[in-house]
Parts: structure tokens; sequence; C-alpha cells
């Protein structure tokens, strides 16, 4: 799993069946931008938790995604200095 922030969104006003009426999202990781569908309604500036790979197809019933978001991050404890 990844932690993004949504900078944006994609349409498509042409996809195909098992992705009608899919969200997807462009969220900034890692210094990456990947195209992920969203799963809670996020919103451009939310830190998300990114779902990628087979999980992330599995959780979007097996469409054809590499990356779903799949929580938006409230808070994030912080490392401890050594």
């Amino acid at each position: 799993m990844k932690v993004g922030t949504v900078v944006g969104a994609i349409w498509a006003t042409r996809k195909a069946p098992c992705l009608q009426g899919q969200t997807f999202l462009v969220v900034e990781s890692c210094g990456q931008e990947i195209v992920a569908a969203d799963q809670v309604g996020a919103g451009t500036g939310d830190r998300v938790l990114l779902a990628t790979g087979t999980v992330a197809s599995r959780y979007c019933m097996d469409a054809p995604v590499d990356a779903a978001v799949v929580a938006i991050v409230d808070g994030q404890r912080e490392k401890k200095p050594g």
C-alpha cells in the first residue's frame, strides 16, 4: 500500500463496460502521478491510501485497474527520532 495526495481527476466519456460508473483520480505518491480508481469519494487535496496491483483489481471487482483509493487518511503518526 502507498500513501499519496489527490492532485486531480480524469474524465473518460467512453470506458470498458466493467469501468462504467467508476471515478478516476490522479494521485501523487513518491514523486509519481498514479491514476487510481476511487472507491471512497476522495477529492483534490485529500491524503489517501492506495492499494496497488492485484489487490486493487480485486477490490474493484476484478476490473482492469492497477491502483485503487481505499481510504482517506485523517492523520498520520510521526516516527519518533532514534
